[in-house]
């Protein structure tokens, strides 16, 4: 019991390994293009003539700064895909995508319970009452600030899920739907009821 356990940390361990090695790319890319387009320290060093608002290593550092943060913006999805493909036994590719279904279903089901319960209004924007922080934009999608623990809760579970499913025979009926097409179906219903959970259950993290 004691190895088998072991055994599933490490495979978690190392399926975290895929998402995290982008981000030091990642920090290189936002650290230089932030720091060399910051006007006080160019100023300071007497570099707006060269990098200054305008000129062309000044554009093609705010493009290296828009593609460091993206990857950041976005690293809860990135988690959900890469720890879906780490845990994956076989078909790795249909876990990404059902990964993918997943956290959007997810977070679209915590909106709704958002815009249900009023701390969502109509117009798209936050009711007073709402705790600043807690409810931010992921993917487009307003939701409960969950960061990357939101990806990793979805991609061990579609994970779960997929080498549950993966291999599963249906009626002839229903055949089409057998083996890994069957494993977004299940994922997008089972991370509907997820996000409605999550809903109740976050904010007492959060608190």
């Amino acid at each position: 019991m004691k190895d088998k356990i072991f055994g599933i940390l490490q495979r978690v361990g190392r399926s975290f390994m895929l998402p995290i090695a982008i981000l030091p790319v990642a920090g290189l890319l936002l650290g230089i293009g932030g720091s060399f387009t910051n006007e006080t320290m160019l100023e300071t060093y007497g570099l707006l003539g060269v990098m200054g608002p305008g000129t062309v290593l000044n554009q093609i550092l705010q493009v290296m700064n828009a593609a460091g943060n993206i990857i950041f913006t976005n690293l809860p999805i990135i988690f959900a895909m890469g720890v879906a493909i780490g845990m994956a036994k076989k078909e790795k590719e249909v876990a990404a995508l059902s990964a993918v279904i997943a956290y959007f279903t997810m977070n679209a089901a915590v909106n709704a319970m958002l815009v249900n319960s009023g701390q969502i209004l109509d117009d798209g924007s936050i009711a007073d009452f709402v705790i600043q922080g807690t409810i931010t934009s992921s993917v487009g999608i307003q939701t409960l600030q969950m960061g990357v623990f939101g990806g990793i809760i979805v991609g061990l579970g579609v994970a779960a899920l997929h080498n549950r499913f993966y291999t599963i025979e249906l009626p002839s009926a229903l055949a089409f739907f057998s083996g890994s097409r069957f494993v977004p179906i299940i994922s997008t219903v089972v991370y509907v009821l997820v996000g409605i959970g999550m809903f109740f259950v976050w904010p007492v993290v959060q608190n």
